[in-house]
């Protein structure tokens, strides 16, 4: 979970400073941002990890990193959001 706690700060920051950057509202990219990663993060241990987990009941690294696989989408869901909100910025301004 710290993981993705961490992962939640960094996108909130991340988000707040693109968006003061482009001239764009930062809480509307914050918000955007912090619910297309919780969701994910949420959807895919929900789905994933709590239908392997028990594979790795016995082995704690295994275990441990199973766990960290929702926080790892779910940074990979933000990078994408991201990016499609740059790529209508982009559009928008032509």
């Amino acid at each position: 979970m710290l993981l993705a706690t961490l992962g939640g700060f960094i996108v909130i920051v991340w988000f707040y400073l693109t968006a003061k950057e482009k001239g764009e509202s930062p809480i509307q990219w914050v918000i955007i941002g912090v619910i297309g990663y919780w969701l994910t993060w949420w959807l895919i241990k929900l789905t994933l990890v709590n239908a392997v987990a028990g594979l790795f009941a016995k082995s704690f690294a295994g275990a441990f990193l199973i766990r960290q696989v929702p926080a790892l989408c779910a940074i990979t869901a933000a990078y994408l959001i991201r990016k499609k909100l740059l790529a209508d910025l982009a559009k928008k301004s032509q």
